[in-house]
């Protein structure tokens, strides 16, 4: 197997995608919390914290368990690169529920919708940099 493969073939990998899937949940239902307080843009961005402050604890206890990196370092880490990837989150969210899904004239659950996929999104990127530079 390459080594692309055996690193998303991994034990490890599955267990971030149970525990990313878990604050993924959280990430999805505290958006719909928030958007009852706020527009839709911000509820994108507050959500996509809460889920990231769940998926940091997660990944540290169950994930990355055998790293070394102090807990002020992996955090820093942490953010850096949800940074880049609430980016990729929002920017697919805002560009599917503005333009992609009403073009398909799909109005039903249109926010959901395009949250939802912009959550997916950035799965792979945020596993490969938690375990290069996060929990290294």
């Amino acid at each position: 197997m390459s080594g692309v493969a055996s690193t998303f073939a991994s034990r490890q990998f599955l267990v971030f995608l149970l525990t990313g899937g878990f604050a993924a949940a959280v990430n999805f239902g505290s958006r719909i919390l928030y958007n009852r307080a706020m527009p839709f843009s911000s509820a994108v961005i507050c959500a996509y914290i809460t889920g990231m402050i769940t998926a940091f604890v997660l990944a540290k206890l169950f994930v990355f368990r055998e790293s070394q990196q102090a807990t002020h370092h992996a955090a820093g880490w942490f953010i850096l690169v949800n940074v880049v990837a609430v980016a990729q989150t929002w920017a697919i969210s805002m560009l599917l529920v503005k333009w992609v899904l009403p073009a398909l004239g799909i109005t039903a659950f249109a926010r959901e919708i395009a949250h939802g996929v912009g959550v997916v999104v950035p799965v792979f990127t945020s596993y490969l940099g938690h375990k290069h530079f996060s929990f290294r």
